[in-house]
């Protein structure tokens, strides 16, 4: 395999990465103003709606797609697969999906009028997709345990 694919593959996996994270900033944000609604507000609400549904399906599900088949490519090329680091930013990917995971489920209880959880739920879950890119971010660019 040529450097020169190989850092193509890397570039695309970021950007992937990139929209992935942005996605799943926001989408918990969008859940906390559409858990804020008054009763009755049926307009904002289905707007609301429209926008998560497209977020998850265009943006967010995409780019989980992407950002694990790339990174499971580049662990392969580089053969990186079998370190410490990869290992536990793998577990912490596998975190970052259970809460994509979680958030689509989410998106489903809003389309059909079942959410349960509060703003105040919702902005302490957008945390956590912070949280864990921060810890993968790390891994990725210092490489502790190689």
């Amino acid at each position: 395999m040529s450097e020169n694919l190989y850092l193509w593959i890397k570039a695309f996996h970021v950007v992937a990465v990139i929209a992935w994270m942005a996605a799943m900033l926001y989408l918990p944000r969008l859940f906390v103003y559409h858990a804020g609604l008054p009763a009755g507000s049926r307009v904002q609400s289905e707007t609301f709606k429209v926008m998560e549904r497209r977020l998850l399906k265009a943006i967010m599900t995409p780019a989980l797609i992407v950002t694990w088949g790339l990174g499971l490519w580049l662990a392969w090329a580089s053969g990186f697969y079998a370190s410490p680091w990869l290992q536990a930013k793998f577990a912490l990917v596998v975190a970052m999906s259970g809460v994509h995971g979680f958030l689509s489920r989410a998106v489903k209880d809003f389309a059909a009028d079942r959410n349960t959880r509060s703003q105040r739920f919702y902005r302490i879950i957008n945390e956590v997709p912070t949280l864990l890119m921060i810890l993968i971010v790390i891994l990725a660019i210092v490489k502790p345990w190689s």
